[in-house]
């Protein structure tokens, strides 16, 4: 059986969505016990001599994660149905209830999403615009090539992070096992 449009997109966008809103949840449980600080988190880049923590010094905050996550989901469906998709957008006011707020949002837009309109879309031509670089795909082609590998590169991004920050979580709360 060949997987549909839908269930490509849609269907791993959400299992992988579910998942992380279930390990913020789990970091925030870590967190009461007084294990650490959300707030601090959110900005989490390493630099040895500081409190804040990324894995290398080009690397994006802890923030910038969850809204890839977010943009590379909800905003990357509204792309692939508006013919256009750019780099995320500036997050004004970014804390740990944002974050949490923008995984709920994603999650509720797809699963919102019908199974009809989705499939609908396959195969449309689209574009990915940043600054000077403007690259055409197909809807297809841009799932599988651009947004789904971002989708998982901050995914997995996000969950490292707390990981190393010490939450308790394992690969199969990365995987969402429990979290449908």
């Amino acid at each position: 059986m060949t997987p549909s449009f839908y269930d490509t997109s849609v269907g791993s966008y959400l299992q992988t969505v579910r998942a992380l809103q279930s390990v913020l949840n789990r970091a925030e449980q870590y967190a009461i016990d007084g294990a650490l600080s959300l707030e601090d988190s959110v900005s989490f880049q390493f630099h040895e001599d500081s409190v804040s923590f990324q894995f290398h010094e080009d690397m994006l905050p802890f923030s910038f994660q969850v809204i890839s996550v977010w943009h590379h989901s909800k905003g990357a469906l509204e792309g692939m149905k508006n013919g256009l998709f750019q780099p995320p957008p500036k997050v004004p006011d970014v804390d740990w209830a944002k974050l949490v707020g923008l995984l709920a949002e994603a999650r509720v837009y797809l699963e919102d999403q019908e199974r009809d309109a989705v499939e609908a879309i396959s195969g449309g031509d689209m574009r990915f615009k940043a600054g000077s670089l403007d690259i055409p795909y197909t809807t297809d082609q841009f799932l599988l090539s651009f947004s789904l590998p971002n989708f998982y590169f901050h995914a997995t991004t996000t969950y490292t992070m707390l990981r190393h920050l010490g939450v308790p979580i394992g690969k199969l709360d990365f995987l969402g096992m429990g979290c449908q």
